[in-house]
């Protein structure tokens, strides 16, 4: 294989295409030569169970990093949500592209804003994070599962299936889909890395490293490695409701997060902030400030129940 060609897995859905088109691109215009490999995950195939269930959004990524391993590519495009808290041996994230919108939104199918819904209108989301903070500000609301791409939920949206449906803002965007946007959420805190790509390369591979040195972004890396951080001291996954977002305002980072019990009863939020170099004490400090605060057993029953 020439020196030039790079070979990037991908998962085969209309998203993980444009995003991975997105770097393919950036890649052939520095001369570089790209094929796609299309990778069917474990999260790809389940499709009628939610992701707290089957073991969350890592089930995404799993078998592209075994192909990644085995050499038989030599980089992954991912939502940088999607992605564990901790990687494989000898994989690292070689790049972090420029954040896209980080917030969630609702799409309705008459237009209407969350606080001008029905009572009792059904509204469709993957995540539990998006579930407690929709229960918290209309617990009215039925709240129901929807997984699936983005054209697939808007189509349930449409067969009249979901009265609303809550997306991450980013995808939307990226599918062409912003004029369906009935409402930008920005005061629900996003989840970690959403609106990032992710590139993950083989720790030694130092030609692929160089290769998208270019699409590393500082501040979004700095902003994903305080989110990354927080996470990872909670040792949160799918099962728990969690939201981290940082952003950097006067040359200091801030971060604003929260963890919550199931029905958003217990929802524990919290801001740090520091210098730009202090990103993951940043993080780590606010998620240890959360777990004294009552963030320990909430983590403990949720983990007890599933």
């Amino acid at each position: 294989m020439s020196k030039n060609t790079l070979r990037i897995g991908t998962r085969k859905s209309k998203l993980a295409l444009w995003q991975t088109n997105y770097v393919k691109e950036r890649l052939e215009s520095r001369g570089y030569s790209v094929e796609l490999v299309l990778i069917t995950t474990t999260g790809d195939k389940i499709l009628d169970a939610p992701l707290a269930k089957i073991g969350g959004k890592g089930l995404f990524v799993k078998e592209i990093e075994e192909a990644l391993l085995r050499g038989d590519i030599d980089l992954a495009v991912h939502s940088l949500k999607d992605v564990p808290m901790v990687l494989p041996e000898g994989l690292t994230l070689g790049a972090i592209t420029e954040r896209e919108e980080p917030f969630d939104v609702l799409i309705s199918r008459d237009g209407r804003r969350l606080q001008e819904l029905p009572e009792g209108a059904k509204v469709g989301t993957s995540s539990l994070r998006r579930q407690v903070q929709i229960k918290r500000k209309r617990p009215d609301l039925r709240v129901e599962t929807l997984r699936g791409n983005v054209d697939t939920r808007l189509r349930k949206l449409e067969e009249g299936l979901y009265d609303a449906i809550v997306l991450a803002y980013a995808g939307v965007k990226r599918m062409g889909f912003e004029e369906r946007v009935s409402q930008v959420l920005e005061d629900f805190i996003p989840a970690v890395g959403q609106g990032s790509l992710a590139i993950e390369i083989r720790q030694e591979d130092q030609r692929v490293y160089e290769a998208i040195a270019s699409l590393d972004h500082r501040e979004s890396r700095i902003r994903a490695e305080c989110e990354r951080a927080f996470l990872r001291e909670l040792q949160g996954g799918c099962q728990v409701p969690i939201g981290a977002y940082a952003w950097i305002e006067s040359e200091k980072l801030k971060l604003k997060a929260f963890i919550s019990d199931l029905e958003g009863k217990r929802f524990l939020e919290g801001v740090e902030e520091g210098d730009l170099h202090q990103a993951e004490q940043i993080g780590k400090k606010l998620a240890r400030r959360l777990l004294e605060g009552g963030g320990k057993e909430i983590l403990e029953e949720i983990y007890h129940q599933s």
